[in-house]
């Protein structure tokens, strides 16, 4: 059983979805460094204001304080799953460092490959509730602007970042900071890679079958409740 994880990958390829799935089904808990520094900046942290600085400004935050906030959401615990960090080169060699000190090695990390054709259209397809924050694609969902929310039927919205103008910076950055990180993990042996084409459960089916090193259950009751969570 595996349950020192990192997910890493581009744009669209499910991350956060498959990091949801995991942690309801085996109960790891799971995190993006997106959702520290929101959950810090609620709080009038310190750390979740000065983080608000960058990414008000679609910057990356620094190392430093990427590490300081994601050390404070794992000490305490000795299961994890992370989903887009570490994202330079420069955080994974030290986050590497800080978890050996702490006798919490890496299991493995997981690389959710997708051809750049591919992310372009479901990024550009992509529509967020206004409310829940629940994401359709409008060709898979069959869904439009004017479609109410099928989850809480609020109003969909296009994400300002959800153009080709945006996907190309966002595209830039991430073969400028998180390919690095992918090489990373390959020279140590840490790394599998993952066909994200196929789509979020065959991905799953996927991943529960190398984190638990058996076959997905089909009357799971966990499992299903889980995947109906995300449908």
């Amino acid at each position: 059983m595996k349950n020192r994880i990192v997910l890493l990958g581009p744009p669209a390829t499910g991350k956060g979805t498959q990091a949801a799935l995991l942690s309801a089904t085996f109960g790891i808990p799971a995190a993006s460094t997106g959702a520290m520094l929101r959950e810090e900046k609620a709080r009038g942290s310190a750390a979740g204001i000065e983080a608000a600085k960058w990414t008000d400004r679609g910057m990356l935050f620094p190392d430093d304080l990427a590490l300081r906030v994601v050390w404070q959401w794992i000490d305490g615990r000795n299961r994890f799953i992370l989903d887009g960090f570490p994202r330079t080169k420069g955080q994974a060699e030290t986050f590497d460092t800080g978890l050996k000190d702490r006798g919490l090695d890496l299991d493995v990390v997981y690389f959710l490959d997708l051809p750049e054709e591919v992310i372009r259209e479901r990024m550009c397809s992509r529509l967020t509730c206004t409310r829940c924050s629940a994401v359709y694609n409008e060709t898979f969902h069959k869904v439009t602007a004017e479609t109410p929310c099928p989850a809480c039927g609020s109003p969909l919205a296009r994400r300002a970042d959800d153009t080709h103008e945006a996907l190309d910076s966002r595209m830039a950055q991430y073969r400028e900071h998180t390919l690095p990180v992918v090489e990373h993990y390959r020279a140590t042996g840490l790394l599998k890679t993952i066909d994200a084409r196929p789509g979020r459960d065959a991905i799953f089916q996927t991943l529960y079958r190398d984190i638990s090193g058996t076959e997905l259950p089909a009357n799971s009751q966990e499992v299903r409740a889980a995947l109906e969570a995300l449908a």
